[in-house]
């Protein structure tokens, strides 16, 4: 059994953050992670064209600014240098193929952490006085069941195994699930000489980066509301009536969807344009079964394909091995307390769990280092 002062589950940027804080603190940890790499899903789970969304100066991690030479708008190849560098300047080195089994806190007031080296088989034990849940928002790729999916003759994918449009030349491919990625995704494919079809649900906004950045200004100036009812104008400037293409406009705001039910405007890229030229289709019902190539919608309607490429989201797996950890965590592996939602009882803390992105990262992982720096005894 190792014992330290603090353990973080994940290796992601969220916990390669917290250990970055916490090594600024000269505090000891160790860092657990399940796969072979640290930020595993931007090194091997994302697709090639993906660039951070927001600017670099919103994204950055603690401590550690952008090379002054990058982009804006930082795309994955020099993203994964910047973390390297990062990870390398904090010398931060996570014990890999470790898989979090349990959590809990025992009767000596320690954090008992079970995990399994999936690389030689054994079973680790670890000990610590604080724990910090950094396991992320992306754990686990979600994909829904559907009736005679096992029957689709052609490729069936998750976005994790998404890399580019190339394999799908010519193909008529679904996409399922109209989030960043969905649509990102289908312009991907319309680039590479697919034929995409993407289903959307639900009303969705659709902003560019520069609404985005001149929004995150404004906001230094102007209320909430106000901020937010001039990107819906904007917005419609410049997209105008996309209902037409299948895309009806939401009755609430960007930032209040957001804040209500975690879905996110779309950063348009290109696909708007690709929709409007009938690149990419918009199927407004869900799925209802497969037989064979045919796809069966809710509205009666049958449309065959050669691939569907499922970009349907993640669910978090802290929910599966952390036990007592219920006044901090939801159901679904989320931070649930509204205020102080890094911090939970018995030094119990987590970071990036709270669906505010890279930011929120990095302001979550400097309070839980200060707070349990200001546990421990000088």
């Amino acid at each position: 059994m190792q014992e330290t002062s603090v353990i973080i589950v994940g290796a992601g940027t969220s916990g390669i953050a917290a250990a970055a804080c916490l090594t600024k603190q000269s505090i000891p940890y160790i860092i657990l992670e399940r796969e072979d790499c640290f930020a595993s899903l931007w090194q091997k789970y994302t697709y090639d064209r993906l660039h951070l969304h927001l600017r670099k100066q919103v994204c950055e991690l603690p401590y550690v600014p952008f090379p002054k030479s990058y982009p804006h708008y930082v795309p994955k190849k020099q993203f994964i240098e910047y973390l390297h560098s990062y990870v390398n300047h904090f010398n931060i080195n996570p014990l890999y193929q470790r898989t979090v089994e349990l959590a809990e806190h025992d009767e000596k007031g320690k954090w008992r952490v079970v995990a399994k080296n999936t690389a030689s088989g054994e079973v680790e034990e670890y000990r610590a006085k604080f724990l910090v849940v950094a396991s992320g928002e992306t754990a686990e790729p979600r994909v829904p069941q559907v009736e005679g999916l096992e029957t689709f003759k052609g490729k069936v994918l998750h976005s994790t195994q998404y890399k580019n449009g190339k394999p799908f030349k010519d193909e008529h491919v679904l996409v399922v699930g109209s989030g960043n990625s969905g649509m990102e995704i289908a312009l991907d494919l319309a680039n590479f000489g697919a034929k995409p079809s993407i289903i959307a649900r639900s009303p969705v906004h659709f902003l560019s980066r520069d609404m985005m950045y001149y929004a995150g200004v404004l906001l230094k100036y102007l209320s909430f509301s106000t901020v937010e009812k001039l990107l819906v104008i904007v917005s419609r400037i410049v997209y105008g009536d996309l209902s037409k293409y299948g895309l009806p406009f939401p009755t609430e705001g960007p930032f209040t969807m957001k804040i209500k039910y975690g879905k996110f405007p779309i950063i348009d890229l290109g696909t708007v344009k690709k929709i409007k030229s009938g690149e990419i289709q918009v199927l407004p019902a869900e799925i209802e079964s497969v037989r064979g190539n045919e796809v069966l919608f809710g509205d009666g309607k049958s449309h065959a394909f050669d691939s569907i490429v499922f970009c349907t989201g993640f669910k978090g797996s802290t929910q599966n091995w952390l036990k007592g950890g219920d006044d901090l965590v939801n159901e679904d592996g989320f931070a649930k307390k509204p205020n102080n939602y890094w911090k939970g009882e018995k030094g119990l803390y987590c970071v990036g769990l709270s669906r505010r992105g890279f930011y929120g990262a990095k302001l979550d992982s400097q309070h839980v280092a200060n707070d349990i720096a200001s546990l421990i005894p000088q």
